[in-house]
C-alpha cells in the first residue's frame, strides 16, 4: 500500500481531487480535519480533555463551550481559541500529537487489511507534522489566487477580509513547493490532455515507479 499525502491552501480545490482518487483508485481516504471531529466528539479520545481545557473560560464568556447537544461548540471553541494565543498554543499541543497517532493507527490498520492500494491522507499539516517521512508522495494542489478567492466567495460565501486572515495563516506558495513531490495545478479546467484530472493520472502512474525526490510538475 502506497501512502501519498494531499496538501495545499484553502480554495486550491482538494476535495475535487480526492473525490476524484476515490472514483478512480482503489484508495482509503481520511482527511485530518474529520479525524479531528470524530475524536472531539463526545465519547472521543480528545472530548474530555479538550472541555476540560476551553471550559476555564465558560464563567467569563457566560456560557458554555457545549452545545445544547453536549457536544463541542466549535464556534464557541474557535472564538475562544483564537482570543487567546496562549490556549490556541495548548489546543494545538493536545490535539495534533493526538490526531497524527490516529492517522498512523489507521495507516497501520489498512497495511495489515491489504484491501486497498492507496492510503491518501488530506491535511493543511503534512509538511509541518513531518509526514514527507512517512508518505511515498506527498502533492502540493496549486491554484491561482484569484482563482481560489472566487472560489471561496462563491461557495463559501466569504469575505475579501476572512480569505485573506486565513490565507496568511497558511504556508506560502515557496514552503509548499519546497516540502512537496508534486505539483499539481488546478487553476484551469478539471478535464483536457492538461487538466487536472490528466495531471492526477501521470501523478498515479509515477508514484509506484519514482525514486527520486525531487519536486516537479505534472
Amino acid at each position: 500500500m502506497r501512502i501519498l499525502g494531499i496538501t495545499g491552501g484553502v480554495g486550491s480545490g482538494k476535495s475535487q481531487i480526492l473525490k476524484y482518487l476515490e472514483d478512480n483508485y482503489n484508495c482509503r481516504i481520511l482527511l485530518s480535519d474529520d479525524a479531528a471531529k470524530e475524536m472531539e466528539l463526545p465519547g472521543g479520545a480528545l472530548f474530555e480533555p479538550l472541555v476540560r481545557l476551553l471550559s476555564a473560560l465558560d464563567g467569563e464568556r457566560g456560557r458554555s463551550v457545549l452545545d445544547d447537544k453536549g457536544q463541542i461548540d466549535r464556534a464557541e471553541m474557535a472564538a475562544r481559541i483564537f482570543a487567546d494565543p496562549a490556549l490556541l498554543t495548548a489546543v494545538n499541543e493536545l490535539v495534533h500529537p493526538a490526531v497524527n497517532q490516529y492517522i498512523l493507527d489507521e495507516m497501520e490498520y489498512e497495511r495489515q487489511r491489504g484491501k486497498y492500494d492507496y492510503f491518501v491522507l488530506e491535511s493543511a499539516l503534512l509538511i509541518e507534522n513531518g509526514y514527507r517521512d512517512i508518505a511515498d508522495s506527498i502533492w502540493y494542489i496549486y491554484c491561482d489566487e484569484k482563482v481560489r478567492r472566487q472560489r471561496l466567495k462563491e461557495s463559501r460565501g466569504y469575505s475579501d477580509e476572512k480569505i485573506t486572515s486565513i490565507m496568511r495563516g497558511q504556508l506560502s506558495d515557496e514552503a509548499y513547493r519546497a516540502g512537496c513531490d508534486v505539483i499539481i495545478d488546478n487553476s484551469g479546467p478539471l478535464t483536457g490532455p492538461n487538466g487536472t484530472f490528466a495531471q492526477v493520472d501521470r501523478a498515479m502512474q509515477a508514484l509506484n515507479t519514482r525514486t527520486d525526490s525531487t519536486n516537479y510538475e505534472i
